[in-house]
């Protein structure tokens, strides 16, 4: 991992969600966990850690749980790496490490790959993106389960419909109160009689006004969710609004540019929110770097040398050699069968 020093310290120092570690034993003997703040029917270590942050962060104006979205592995481990607390794989960014927009193309396998492949490379509990759930509440439970099983500690559900568009994009739509009511329905079903997940319900029916908008969040609320996010609300006056009649754990969306005023992770805390999702920072990221590395390549073709964007040590320390050369020694063996 690169030096700490190299990395600004998060901003907003969190007591809980850390990670839980028993000391190894060459022999098997009984260990007790005390998990805060667990839903569901089989514990989750991930599902208490995520839970636990947001409730911390709610309670202070001080702190909140910001993240950028990932979409893969290597992007979500330099997450971890710069200390944020945690990992939420997004629909948007996923999609773009396909190669196509986030317009209902990808779906649970995809994402299931996705955590899998995540889970183990970080050390921070990781969300994901379940968009619609990918058909009936019966599919969002399977969803649901599904990510559970896969190791991802929280789920976002939502009640657009299918095809789903990224929610500050045109050509959105919501399905009915009865659907939407009855996908998170699915959702909390899951979670309370299987394997403990976070529950995020978003609702992007602010498109009908801010009345429906309301009405669903605050039956998701009702029904169980642990968290609810309200998709494109335009500036402060709403966020303050939404947050004081909704009294829930709520996650505020900033992308660079979209229809939510951008303002300052400092100033969501302020204003109650519980976490920061900045979904556009990492795909816009690597768009402009891969370009600009692909131009300066082009340039240097016919003058010298290929330009030299990191040293050859720092790309074999980004993608892991470093930790695999160590346990390559620790598994060395000769022919007769010893390991050294």
């Amino acid at each position: 991992m690169p030096p700490s020093e190299k990395h600004t310290p998060y901003p907003f120092p969190l007591d809980t969600g850390k990670q839980i570690q028993l000391e190894p034993s060459p022999t098997a003997k009984d260990a007790t966990l005390t998990l805060p703040n667990t839903r569901g029917l089989i514990p989750s270590i991930p599902a208490s850690r995520i839970r636990s942050m947001w409730l911390e962060a709610r309670s202070s104006t001080s702190k909140i749980v910001a993240f950028p979205c990932s979409y893969d592995a290597l992007s979500s481990r330099l997450v971890d790496e710069a200390g944020f607390p945690l990992v939420f794989l997004s629909g948007f960014c996923v999609s773009s490490a396909h190669g196509l927009p986030d317009t209902g193309y990808i779906a649970l396998q995809e994402m299931a790959d996705k955590i899998q492949e995540t889970v183990r490379v970080v050390r921070v509990p990781v969300m994901v993106d379940g968009d619609t759930g990918y058909g009936s509440p019966l599919n969002v439970r399977r969803t649901v389960e599904c990510f559970a099983q896969a190791g991802a500690g929280g789920v976002m559900i939502e009640d657009q419909t299918w095809p789903k568009r990224c929610g500050h994009t045109k050509g959105k739509s919501v399905v009915s109160r009865g659907e939407a009511l009855a996908r998170i329905q699915a959702a909390v079903d899951a979670r309370n009689e299987g394997k403990d997940i976070f529950i995020l319900a978003r609702t992007d029916a602010l498109i009908h006004g801010w009345d429906e908008a309301m009405f669903r969040a605050n039956e998701f609320k009702r029904l169980g969710a642990d968290a609810v996010f309200v998709e494109a609300l335009p500036d402060r006056d709403a966020m303050v609004r939404c947050v004081e009649e909704l009294d829930v754990p709520m996650l505020a969306n900033i992308i660079e540019g979209g229809k939510t005023e951008n303002l300052s992770a400092k100033d969501l805390a302020a204003m109650g929110f519980s976490a920061v999702a900045y979904p556009w920072t990492l795909v816009a990221a690597k768009l402009k770097s891969i370009r600009e590395a692909l131009e300066n390549l082009k340039s240097s073709m016919t003058v010298g040398a290929p330009p030299m964007i990191l040293s050859y040590g720092e790309v074999c320390e980004g993608v892991g050699f470093p930790r695999y050369w160590e346990l390559e020694q620790r598994y060395k063996y000769d022919e007769d069968g010893e390991v050294e």
